[in-house]
């Protein structure tokens, strides 16, 4: 049986790691990834599932029972397009990933997610991949009254919200104009195990717990987001991988992958301190820092859309995905 061969850039990060775990034994599917490994480690992808490392000359053309994991950067074309050798499928992971990062350095910003965007796209168009799935963001969105949703006019109002909206658009160029079948998801604040290389949120106040630190709260904790567990993003790409009829899926468009509540910062803490104290860190301390710059106030996501099309909906609610988050970095990490 020939298996399909499916490349996850950035796929020793939190989000591709979880993806491969789901992936691994699933006997139709081969796994190539490609990092520069600056944030995502070799050892974290070691937890999951053996590799053979390479670097980009020397891509295989065939499959293994091993994934491979090809150390380059989006930013070289060569390397996109050696890596895209024999693929079905791209999951485009890799990102400067971050409202706060971008703001450090916008032009780092647009180098990663615009330019290497568009290195991966021509790259998968050139090797005949059949499928792109772009991880986008609701910061593309910007600052709008809430749920966001598709028919939003996008206005960003950070610069890793403008890479990502400028990466949905070449999606849709490619899949018109070249015929490439892409779709841009936009995750919501993605939670869970493997997350300890993160500083959104939730993996910041559980690791300065573990660490007996105070909690750093930016603002007044009544900003909102919309946190979806990894699992259930997991299954959300893997529909678009697979979907029940690709000759009707809309390709091309986006969609908002996140749980539809709204949750506040606040709210957050109200979950996780009583299950950290469940687990014997019940003398947790949190403070209030300066509003950081370029975050919005209010933001989760109508969801109807992918329901729709990918005949998908979040099945960890908060309180279950911060138990199991909690349990990860204990026992696993800690």
């Amino acid at each position: 049986m020939k298996k399909d061969k499916i490349l996850i850039t950035g796929g020793c990060g939190f989000i591709g790691t979880n993806l491969i775990k789901k992936l691994k034994d699933n006997p139709s599917y081969s796994i190539r990834v490609l990092d520069n490994l600056s944030s995502g480690k070799e050892e974290d992808l070691a937890r999951i599932h053996p590799f053979n490392k390479v670097y980009p000359h020397q891509v295989s053309s065939g499959t293994s029972n091993k994934i491979e994991l090809v150390e380059g950067d989006i930013r070289d074309y060569e390397t996109c397009r050696r890596s895209c050798n024999n693929c079905d499928a791209v999951i485009h992971l890799a990102a400067n990933t971050g409202v706060a990062l971008s703001l450090k350095d916008p032009r780092k910003d647009m180098q990663v997610n615009v330019a290497g965007t568009l290195n991966m796209l021509e790259a998968a168009r050139e090797n005949s991949t059949d499928k792109f799935i772009h991880a986008s963001s609701g910061a593309a969105v910007g600052e709008v009254e809430p749920p966001l949703h598709e028919q939003i006019l996008p206005g960003p109002i950070s610069p890793y919200g403008a890479s990502k909206l400028s990466g949905e658009y070449y999606c849709a160029i490619y899949a018109h104009t070249f015929n490439l079948k892409t779709a841009s998801l936009r995750f919501g604040n993605v939670y869970g195990p493997g997350s300890h290389r993160k500083s959104s949120v939730i993996a910041r106040f559980i690791i300065q717990a573990l660490n007996s630190e105070t909690l750093e709260i930016y603002g007044d904790g009544s900003q909102t987001r919309d946190y979806i567990y990894v699992e259930d993003l997991i299954s959300a790409i893997l529909n678009v991988v697979s979907p029940e009829d690709s000759h009707s899926f809309p390709w091309g468009e986006v969609f908002h992958i996140a749980s539809s509540r709204e949750t506040t910062v606040n709210e957050v803490l109200e979950y996780l301190l009583p299950i950290l104290s469940d687990s014997g860190y019940n003398q947790v301390e949190y403070t209030h820092l300066s509003p950081r710059k370029g975050d919005v106030k209010r933001n989760y996501s109508d969801t109807t859309k992918a329901q729709t099309h990918l005949n998908w909906k979040p099945k960890i609610n908060l309180s279950q995905g911060l138990r199991r988050t909690v349990d990860w970095f204990i026992n696993e990490y800690y």
